[in-house]
């Protein structure tokens, strides 16, 4: 059954998860119901050959899946299998009376499930098949087989064969018939499903797989996690390849510019301070990490970097006017105040309305706007705090390096005059010059 529900921002009725859970409840009291409601993005696959053993480390797992909280809608993909029978062969005394297993297979198949021996043109000038098969009310029950018999390869005193009752030389067990046989890298798979209600996927998955390293596998039994899990695990990774790759591109475009391998990293101290904020955004809206919020982060690399850009330029233009670095470094603060906050508000209330969630599928992108508004914050915030002092230490250990440099320079060149014969001061193309 499919149900379309309202716009929840015009009617103020219940969101989704709500009304997933409502419909749980009202049906959970109706026995015999196999409930599934939404999407089941847990779905762990069991590989194996032997399917005794396959069918108690699924149901192992499934104990163990039921105590997590927000697990719901569990399913085990050989639920419902279809009655059958298994038919044994008493081989031995079978052979002593002359049926083999191809005969009695040949004989069955068509008392049971028919065979076509013909076709018969009608005197309308049809042609219909002819089906050879035991009557309806002689094969209702496994009863009913055992009292058939088989012809013989052997022959009695008259030359024909020996009629032999299938009781005699089978014997019917009651089983079972899975539904649908899966196979998964040349193994046989069966899979457990289920659903989430009231939690993210993330924090499921981490019981989930707390719980599958406590079974103790059989030889040749493994795990294979798929489904949303398994992209969402993807997805992070991905996302922190992404996120590598920004901030070596960040660097490298930043010391180009700057001309200084140390600036960029009072720059960049920004970065992490605005996770802080995203990760505060998501705790405050109750928003999960997902794709979307991913997406938000990556953004956010190259947005809050801004604001510490025009802080250090700022204040490297001063020093080369000839102030001191903390008369340079308070300056800049006070004359970027204002287009650092022109520019975050100008970024806040831009995605507010994503933020929001307003619009056709909004709640679905809200999480990016969130992360985006929380992470340009906190970097704003802190940035006019840390860099600075970033800067500071950065800068003094810069400008120690270049003295350091310029002695080591300087002792080079008065040792080689001194070799030289020349007086201090002079160098070697003092010399030729003279």
């Amino acid at each position: 059954m499919n149900l379309k529900l309202t716009d929840v921002h015009k009617t103020h009725r219940r969101s989704q998860q709500q009304m997933e859970k409502a419909i749980r409840d009202r049906l959970a009291s109706i026995a015999g119901l196999e409930l599934t409601v939404g999407q089941r993005p847990i779905f762990i696959a069991i590989l194996g050959t032997d399917d005794a053993k396959l069918d108690k480390v699924a149901h192992d797992l499934m104990d163990k899946m039921r105590k997590i909280r927000g697990v719901a809608d569990l399913e085990y993909s050989q639920d419902g299998d279809n009655p059958a029978t298994i038919i044994k062969i008493n081989h031995e005394l079978a052979s002593d009376l002359g049926l083999s297993v191809q005969q009695i297979g040949t004989a069955l198949r068509p008392f049971v499930a028919g065979d076509q021996t013909n076709r018969w043109l009608a005197p309308d000038g049809q042609n219909y098949e002819v089906n050879v098969q035991l009557p309806k009310s002689g094969r209702e029950k496994v009863a009913d087989l055992a009292d058939l018999s088989v012809a013989s390869s052997k022959r009695d005193a008259m030359g024909n064969p020996i009629m032999v009752p299938l009781r005699q030389v089978v014997e019917f067990v009651p089983s079972t018939s899975p539904r649908v046989l899966k196979r998964q890298a040349l193994q046989r798979r069966v899979a457990v499903y289920a659903g989430l209600e009231n939690r993210p996927l993330g924090d499921v998955m981490k019981e989930v797989n707390a719980a599958m390293k406590t079974i103790d596998l059989p030889d040749g039994i493994r795990f294979d996690v798929g489904g949303a899990a398994q992209e969402m695990d993807e997805t992070m990774q991905g996302f922190g390849v992404a996120l590598g790759i920004a901030v070596i591109f960040i660097y490298l475009v930043l010391a180009s510019q700057f001309g200084s391998f140390l600036q960029p990293i009072a720059i960049m101290m920004s970065l992490p301070l605005s996770l802080i904020g995203v990760l505060v955004a998501l705790l405050v809206t109750k928003t999960t990490l997902n794709i979307f919020s991913v997406i938000g982060v990556v953004m956010l690399m190259g947005l809050v970097t801004k604001n510490a850009i025009l802080l250090v330029d700022f204040a490297n233009q001063g020093q080369r006017e000839g102030k001191g670095q903390f008369a340079a470094l308070m300056e800049a603060g006070q004359v970027r105040l204002r287009p650092i906050l022109m520019t975050t508000l100008a970024m806040i209330f831009g995605m507010l309305p994503m933020a929001i969630g307003m619009g056709e599928g909004g709640e679905t992108q809200a999480p990016m706007g969130r992360a985006v508004i929380g992470g340009v914050v906190t970097s704003t915030l802190l940035t006019l705090v840390v860099v600075p002092v970033a800067y500071t230490y950065l800068d003094n250990l810069g400008k120690r390096a270049v003295r350091w440099f310029r002695g080591v320079q300087a002792h080079d060149v008065h040792g080689a005059n001194a070799e030289a014969g020349l007086p201090a001061g002079l160098d070697a193309g003092d010399k030729q010059t003279a």
